[in-house]
């Protein structure tokens, strides 16, 4: 069962995950507000909002935003921040897309970062390791009695396992 408070450790380890990456896409839409939005929506939930109709519309708002963008890079970021803010609706229903709903942020914000680095792997598993390391214990232990994330192809894919991995250790 996840309660409010499991909800709000979620919310704030992803919107630093989020944030972290948050450039990345400013970069590329300076303009564009709708990550940002989405970021901050998250944060005012994890410091004891509530789940309103705004944090659904700003979540669904940065993800119309990474279709938007035009740069792949950009686009995990902006995907980042749709999957932070969308992270306070994971349910308590043992599912591979709901611990999904956990991982996005940091699992985008790796692929954010990774994408043309002249590294990409060695990039995207340094940015798992420091969402792994920044994940407070709450956190760990939600994706714990999750279902564990089946390897899948691509780079996306790979960075999805190993975070869901690194943070049932």
């Amino acid at each position: 069962m996840l309660n409010t408070e499991d909800l709000r450790q979620i919310a704030l380890w992803a919107a630093d995950c989020a944030e972290r990456v948050l450039p990345v896409f400013e970069a590329k839409a300076p303009d564009d507000t709708r990550a940002r939005e989405a970021i901050a929506a998250i944060r005012a939930f994890a410091h004891s909002g509530t789940r309103t109709a705004y944090l659904r519309k700003v979540a669904w708002a940065a993800h119309a935003a990474a279709r938007e963008v035009g740069d792949p890079a950009a686009a995990a970021a902006a995907r980042a921040a749709s999957a932070a803010a969308a992270s306070a609706y994971t349910h308590p229903i043992a599912t591979p897309h709901q611990v999904n709903h956990i991982l996005g942020p940091a699992a985008y914000g790796a692929h954010a970062t990774a994408l043309g680095a002249a590294d990409e792997a060695g990039v995207g598993e340094a940015e798992v390791r420091w969402a792994v390391e920044q994940a407070p214990p709450a956190v760990r232990n939600v994706v714990r009695r999750m279902p564990g994330r089946a390897p899948s192809r691509g780079r996306l894919g790979a960075l999805f396992h190993q975070l869901d991995i690194g943070l049932r250790r």
